[in-house]
């Protein structure tokens, strides 16, 4: 009898706390791309157009949207980022738009926690707003995304595109101020090989001291002679040629492209090949 009266009071629980799962009409979202040294993350739910009239009917012209369904779309950022010359520091912020026919206004909105549009729109609260174009799109965007584009070392597009509109959000990221951080706090200590590597390519590729990085990129071979690397000789050449030393780079790009024939590596015996016929027309 007890077994009985336990079994039916278990039955009777478990229809109390059972619940009817059924999928969301616009499901959560969520997207994240590393920029530079900045990690952005965008979170929101994603409505379909099922044969509506979007932009100037479901979602009207000239008023605040939440960017998407449900809760406000959420960006999140690991550093600070620059809006059309605004600073936005590190957090998460809602992203509100005020779409129109031929541009849309944008919102990075420090309450981040509402259902929608806040119940009270505050100006104080916006960190940054900017407006962009609006652009046409020849076929139809059936669920609306969010992603990035343009990805730079210093700057990418948070993208939104649905049903035929296209609209993108420039923003630049700080690389090079977390990069030269990194380099002056690691040249202080102990670098090792990879440090200088990496110091050296980072200041051929962004136009920096390049007689500095000739004295790092020389270390980071002297560290590794014991097993050079071609792709590390290969940038010492580049270095060296952008230096004004063309004899280093040709000695340089000889021993790359001997390394990289043993490693049968055609991109580098393409690319060393390419140069030494630059270089050796020089001299």
């Amino acid at each position: 009898m007890k077994k009985i009266i336990l079994a039916l009071f278990t039955i009777s629980l478990t229809s109390l706390t059972a619940q009817v799962k059924t999928p969301q009409p616009s499901p959560l979202g969520t997207n994240s791309q590393k920029v530079g040294m900045t990690t952005v993350s965008v979170e929101y739910s994603r409505p379909s157009v099922k044969g509506r009239t979007i932009f100037g009917d479901l979602v009207p012209y000239g008023k605040i949207w939440r960017t998407g369904a449900n809760a406000n779309t959420k960006i999140t950022i690991d550093t600070e980022i620059t809006v059309d010359g605004q600073e936005l520091k590190a957090g998460t912020y809602a992203l509100y738009t005020k779409p129109n026919k031929d541009s849309w206004e944008i919102f990075f909105y420090s309450d981040s926690e509402n259902w929608g549009n806040p119940q009270k729109w505050e100006d104080a609260k916006v960190a940054a707003k900017t407006s962009v174009k609006s652009y046409p799109v020849p076929f139809n965007v059936e669920t609306m995304a969010i992603g990035f584009n343009e990805i730079k070392g210093n700057s990418a597009h948070l993208e939104l595109i649905w049903e035929k509109t296209y609209v993108a959000i420039p923003f630049e990221v700080p690389t090079d101020r977390i990069v030269m951080a990194s380099i002056e706090s690691t040249m202080e200590g102990e670098p090792k090989a990879n440090d200088y590597y990496a110091a050296a390519v980072y200041y051929l590729n962004n136009d920096k001291d390049i007689k500095l990085a000739q004295k790092w990129i020389d270390k980071a071979v002297k560290q590794q002679k014991k097993k050079p690397k071609f792709w590390v000789i290969r940038q010492q050449s580049l270095i060296h040629a952008k230096a004004g030393d063309t004899k280093g780079a040709i000695k340089a790009a000889k021993k790359s492209l001997e390394l990289a024939q043993k490693a049968n590596n055609r991109d580098y015996i393409n690319m060393n090949t390419v140069s030494l016929k630059e270089w050796e027309v020089e001299i």
